[in-house]
């Protein structure tokens, strides 16, 4: 039988805790969420939405890039595995009110499932596709315990 690490234990979370982050000015984005309530058992990466202070830290860590969507800028940490951005599909959300509004589990803040399935569904790719039903079929049986 393998054992399931905790996200605590994954190493990306561990990096993401060593960045040292300010609360309250960051919320873990793109298929982080579905890690921690177990509707996915591997991510390819983690995505980290920052504002402000949380920004500031993290631009003193590599070079700004453009993100692929939007006029959103990041920073790819860990040989790509983190990325620090500075906000989140802007013509859905304002980076402040997404990170206003994360749900906190075991300490960490996420972004809350249905904005997952909300930018899921906006980019319809093969995996977003699956994450979509995983999601949904998720939703009809557990509540989100924190």
């Amino acid at each position: 039988m393998t054992q399931q690490i905790t996200i605590h234990q994954h190493p990306y979370f561990v990096a993401l805790r060593q960045l040292e982050l300010p609360a309250g000015d960051y919320v873990i984005a793109g298929s982080g969420p579905l890690l921690a309530h177990g509707i996915r058992t591997e991510i390819s990466d983690l995505d980290i939405v920052t504002r402000r202070a949380a920004w500031e830290h993290v631009r003193t860590m590599g070079p700004v890039q453009d993100a692929p969507w939007e006029d959103v800028q990041r920073i790819l940490l860990l040989g790509g595995r983190l990325e620090v951005l500075n906000g989140w599909f802007p013509s859905m959300w304002d980076v402040d009110e997404f990170i206003d509004s994360a749900e906190f589990y075991r300490g960490l803040p996420f972004a809350p499932l249905d904005r997952v399935l909300r930018w899921k569904r906006r980019l319809g790719r093969a995996k977003d596709l699956a994450d979509i039903d995983a999601t949904l079929h998720y939703l009809t049986r557990v509540p989100f315990a924190s």
